[in-house]
């Protein structure tokens, strides 16, 4: 490797180790801290720096919600029961917001408030007086009506905060050991609706179920993208040519799910596609 190049590295390391040591002064001044913890790469990281400062201090709060699969909920309470991490189940019913059901543009803002609302109500009757999330610096390049709601309910970002990007919380989570470090992201199943279109207990099931499917069938990072009775299918560019290989078998199963319609979006998987339609 190049004398420069070793250098810059060298310097992208140091300054990657400052935000490391950065996050957690951050942290040890919330005292006692509740963490949302949904089992992703980001709050799975968090949740164990937060708990690597706070000990006891550290309750991580897993929602138990129609629009997260009972996949994530399962392997969010295995990592805490794993490394030893106190932990709460929230049930929250978001499907008697019309806010949310009618899936307007701005239904993150109305389904994450009413999911940290009740968040604050169990930390605060715990005796947690800081609850936290997240969201990363990337966050901010995409159209993230949700911030909005946690900035009016006082939640703390502090991956934010320390201007940590994806990128490098994975460096930090390999660093950690952590077995998150390359998992592929991850949304709510809501995001998957094209907006306006109706979200019933149903369809979110069907696209959870459709997503089951293509991780068991060894696709990484997929979604599908739910229009009425349509599937609009996302992988990795990489694995395109083994999306079509399967077609037959995808479009049948898809079909007994209740889907009509099974089709393969040729840009391949996007972060947010479905905020492509509209002005922002």
């Amino acid at each position: 490797m190049h004398a420069r190049s070793i250098a810059w590295l060298v310097k992208e390391m140091h300054m990657l180790k400052d935000k490391y040591q950065t996050l957690r002064a951050m942290i040890n001044t919330y005292g006692k801290v509740a963490v949302a913890f949904s089992g992703g790469v980001d709050s799975t990281f968090l949740v164990k720096v937060c708990h690597d400062v706070l000990k006891e201090n550290c309750l991580a709060c897993i929602c138990v919600a129609d629009a997260f699969p009972a996949r994530e909920k399962n392997r969010a309470v295995a990592f805490c029961e794993k490394h030893g991490i106190a932990y709460t189940m929230i049930p929250v019913d978001v499907m008697h917001l019309d806010a949310f059901i009618n899936n307007p543009p701005d239904r993150c803002y109305h389904c994450k408030k009413e999911i940290f609302k009740a968040i604050l109500q169990t930390a605060a009757q715990r005796g947690f007086d800081v609850v936290c999330e997240g969201s990363n610096r990337d966050d901010d390049s995409d159209y993230r009506p949700g911030h909005k709601a946690l900035s009016e309910l006082g939640i703390c970002s502090p991956l934010r905060e320390a201007d940590l990007y994806k990128e490098e919380i994975r460096i930090l989570s390999k660093q950690m050991g952590l077995e998150t470090w390359d998992k592929p992201s991850f949304a709510c199943l809501a995001s998957r609706f094209s907006y306006g279109q109706t979200i019933t207990k149903e369809k979110l099931q069907w696209v959870e179920k459709a997503e089951q499917f293509l991780e068991n069938k060894g696709f990484r990072q997929y979604r599908v993208r739910i229009h009425e009775n349509l599937a609009r299918l996302e992988v990795l560019p990489e694995q395109m040519e083994m999306l079509f290989e399967m077609r037959h078998e995808i479009v049948n199963e898809l079909k007994q799910i209740g889907f009509r319609y099974v089709t393969i979006d040729l840009q391949g998987f996007r972060t947010g596609s479905m905020n492509e339609g509209l002005n922002l």
